[in-house]
């Protein structure tokens, strides 16, 4: 792609040096989506590279944060591409609970919750809270990788499950049942560590 020699409006990144400040928000948010140092670090650089370089069209109709995470989520989507052609994700059901023992493991016998969902209190003022994404990170990174890639996949890169299978080359009924066991593994991490130790 060749860069733009057209200067960015408002307060856009016009040099290399503007981008370096998001670099380790960026890194963040790869670790968490990749699980790969290396992987996560290229794709930074990737999306820094590509900022640079289309710097011109930066329209300032976003934050510079906001910018730099959209062009860093297509280079995610990109890797798991490529990923998921080199090598199948495997290893991972094995260590999965059965669908009917997470179920059963929530409910009682006359169909009530064992134990009700706490409050999560304000969910907009969590979201804000640096300590909340320290611990969905952490929750995250417990759940089996492709469980994991399936939940980040359709709730962080919002493609349909149609495009989710496609990539990882799996069934809609398997992609569903890796997403419902991430909510419920991601609900209750985050109940044990989030709810629990506020």
């Amino acid at each position: 792609m060749a860069a733009d020699a057209t200067t960015a409006k408002g307060d856009g990144p016009q040099q290399p040096a503007a981008l370096e400040q998001y670099r380790d928000y960026l890194l963040r948010y790869a670790l968490l989506q990749l699980r790969d140092r290396a992987a996560a670090e290229d794709a930074v650089q990737e999306t820094l590279l590509a900022a640079i370089e289309s710097s011109g069209r930066y329209a300032a109709k976003s934050s510079v944060k906001t910018w730099l995470t959209g062009i860093l989520k297509h280079k995610i989507i990109d890797h798991v591409r490529r990923q998921s052609r080199e090598q199948p994700l495997a290893g991972d059901d094995a260590a999965e609970r059965s669908e009917s023992e997470l179920v059963d493991a929530l409910f009682a016998a006359d169909g009530h919750w064992r134990d009700p969902p706490r409050s999560w209190g304000d969910p907009d003022r969590a979201f804000e809270n640096a300590r909340f994404w320290e611990v969905f990170e952490l929750c995250s990174r417990a759940m089996p990788a492709r469980m994991a890639r399936v939940f980040a996949l359709r709730e962080v890169f919002e493609l349909s499950t149609e495009e989710i299978c496609k990539e990882l080359d799996i069934s809609a009924t398997n992609c569903w049942v890796l997403l419902h066991r991430a909510r419920l593994a991601l609900r209750a991490c985050l109940e044990t560590r989030w709810l629990g130790h506020r």
